[in-house]
């Protein structure tokens, strides 16, 4: 995302995005087939709505991708699903309810919206029959699988999170505002959602994420999960880019010191989308830590 709000807020915002019936599933070819893979995408019916998701590989290791604000499994995680091991794992790429494919219903953001998200993730995992899972998130979907893996710690195996954050402060206050307003976005960052959800859609659903994740600051100490950290049980690998200029280190000191048993991986060069700027060495991290 890039707005007129001086260099350095251009640069954040920009890095942000360089970047049917009830039970029954439908395939449907899906854009990640452009990167040659075998991909399948479909849609199956979960606490009320049809939730979509890709999913490749054969292996017996189940792992979800879970991607960031307003995004999809096709816009978020290409070299993951292209790339990650199709023996060793069988990966599925979701889009939460109002993101990418899983629309109706909008997009909306009651206070709970995180935790209904973890409820939606770990119930179509269960509805594609696996008995247990590996969750890697981004961003948002580091902050789901957060609360996921606290709230579900029986059914998740492992979890890789980046860029996730369990409180609000004042700093990120000020990246949220930055975004509002979709018109000042550079036309490279705003294409790719525009072409994903249509002009009003994406502008109106930015307005409403920037409303519902500033919730959050005004609970105390700007809580989103801390409460739930000390209930994690999974081995967690807390990935952090250096030059994150979304995310500050000191998110990930706090996940790394609160999240029991937990291992901290610094990448030196690594920015908000690492894991596609540096998909290769980010795979490789993800492969060896989930054996």
């Amino acid at each position: 995302m890039a707005v007129a709000l001086g260099s350095r807020s251009a640069l954040r915002l920009r890095l942000l995005l360089s970047q049917l019936k009830p039970g029954i599933r439908v395939s449907r070819a899906g854009p990640a087939a452009a990167f040659g893979t075998a991909v399948t995408s479909a849609k199956v019916a979960v606490n009320g709505v049809h939730l979509h998701y890709q999913r490749t590989g054969e292996g017996e290791h189940a792992v979800l991708l879970l991607p960031g604000m307003l995004g999809s499994g096709e816009t978020d995680f290409g070299p993951q699903l292209k790339n990650l091991s199709k023996k060793l794992f069988t990966v599925v790429a979701w889009d939460p309810r109002g993101y990418g494919h899983s629309r109706p219903p909008d997009r909306d953001f009651p206070v709970d919206f995180f935790e209904r998200d973890a409820r939606d993730a770990i119930d179509l995992m269960k509805a594609l029959q696996f008995k247990k899972v590996s969750l890697l998130g981004w961003s948002d979907g580091g902050i789901t699988a957060l609360i996921a893996a606290a709230k579900y710690p029986s059914y998740v195996r492992k979890m890789v999170i980046w860029g996730a954050n369990a409180y609000v402060t004042d700093e990120d206050v000020r990246i949220y505002q930055g975004i509002r307003d979709v018109s000042k976005w550079s036309e490279k960052a705003r294409k790719p959602l525009e072409a994903l959800y249509g002009y009003d859609y994406f502008a109106k659903t930015c307005e409403q994420w920037v409303d519902g994740i500033q919730q959050f600051k005004r609970l105390p100490d700007g809580n989103i999960c801390q409460h739930l950290l000390p209930l994690v049980q999974c081995p967690t690998l807390i990935v952090h880019g250096e030059k994150d200029p979304l995310v500050p280190r000191f998110h990930a000191d706090f996940l790394h010191e609160h999240v029991k048993g937990s291992r901290l991986h610094l990448m030196p060069e690594g920015k908000h989308n690492l894991h596609l700027r540096f998909a290769n060495e980010f795979n490789k991290l993800v492969e060896d830590f989930l054996q």
